[in-house]
């Protein structure tokens, strides 16, 4: 069983940077590619971002490219999003997820694992 607890979010004016990390417990990662999508108030969950488990491999959610920056820990538990230039419409609660077939996928559906969440927000 993977465990997956994110944490970073908070407020920060637009403009500003924040830093998001997922941990995971349980079963090693090594092979999981993994992933991160948001949920704004009454909009559907967006993908965001997904990263291979070598981490050679990204893909961007076109709102965010140029922006947020994705990497993966040295032993592969842990992964990071970057986030610069925040945006007011960037607020949102911001969910970490690990797909065991490492399909590095930009769907929710291919993802087996999904963190709590972490609140995101930007003040214009």
């Amino acid at each position: 069983q993977v465990q997956l607890v994110e944490s970073g979010g908070g407020v920060v004016q637009a403009g500003g940077s924040l830093r998001l990390s997922c941990v995971a417990s349980g079963n090693a990662l090594s092979t999981y590619s993994m992933a991160w999508f948001r949920q704004a108030p009454g909009k559907e969950r967006e993908f965001v971002a997904c990263i291979s488990p070598s981490g050679g491999t990204t893909y961007y959610g076109d709102a965010v490219k140029g922006r947020f920056t994705i990497s993966r820990g040295n032993d592969k538990s842990r992964m990071y999003l970057q986030m610069n230039n925040l945006k007011p419409e960037d607020t949102a609660v911001y969910y970490c997820a690990a797909d065991r077939r490492s399909l590095v996928a930009q769907v929710q559906g291919a993802y087996d694992y999904w963190g709590q969440g972490t609140q995101v927000t930007v003040s214009s």
